[in-house]
């Protein structure tokens, strides 16, 4: 089984990442049902505090995990990505990026990212090219205003984009079968019920 890890910090946004996880957690239209298992990552096991007010009790702890033991990282958005408290999470997506094991980030997450020089060598995107000038970030050159962008291990999306963002996500991963992503992206990215129907006759 292999495990994607998901941070955890104080104003966690809960819902840019919802589709991402629920998909990896839930083994329906999955290639391999059973591969997959999320775990949570925090500061310390202290429970953090969530934007939406739900309060979540770590997996493991930011020390404890290792980019041989996981097969992503996933950054949500947050209000502190500008602050030492989130330095450590870049620090450890910097470990991650070094290993070659993929890393996530959307929203705010992007600009914490930007900040620790991740983003000066790698085709992105973030809420807006604005949002990232302003932390004087060396990258602007590859930013794409795109609502994701998947640039070798690095995956950026826009925190008005979820969908998307699971896609690069769920393909990342290879998850579902072309043709089932393309489905599912149907239903969650386009709103099409055509999409329900294609998925429910796998």
């Amino acid at each position: 089984m292999e495990t994607v890890h998901v941070a955890l910090y104080d104003t966690f946004v809960d819902w840019e990442i919802g589709l991402a996880i629920d998909h990896l957690n839930k083994p329906t239209w999955h290639k391999r049902p059973g591969r997959f298992t999320v775990q949570t990552v925090g500061l310390t096991r202290d429970p953090v505090v969530t934007m939406g007010g739900l309060r979540v009790l770590p997996d493991l702890t930011l020390d404890e995990l290792q980019p041989r033991d996981s097969a992503m990282l996933i950054l949500t958005g947050n209000d502190i990505w500008p602050t030492e408290q989130f330095a450590p999470f870049a620090a450890k997506a910097r470990d991650f990026l070094d290993a070659g094991v993929p890393v996530a980030a959307i929203c705010g997450a992007t600009g914490g990212l930007a900040l620790a020089g991740l983003l000066d060598d790698r085709e992105h995107t973030s809420n807006a090219a604005e949002f990232l000038n302003g932390v004087g970030y060396a990258g602007a050159h590859l930013y794409r205003d795109r609502p994701a962008v998947t640039d070798r291990d690095l995956i950026t999306a826009s925190g008005t984009a979820p969908a998307h963002f699971a896609r690069e996500v769920l393909e990342r991963l290879d998850v579902f079968e072309p043709h089932v992503l393309a489905s599912w992206f149907k239903l969650y990215g386009d709103r099409d019920p055509a999409g329900f129907f294609e998925l429910m006759a796998e």
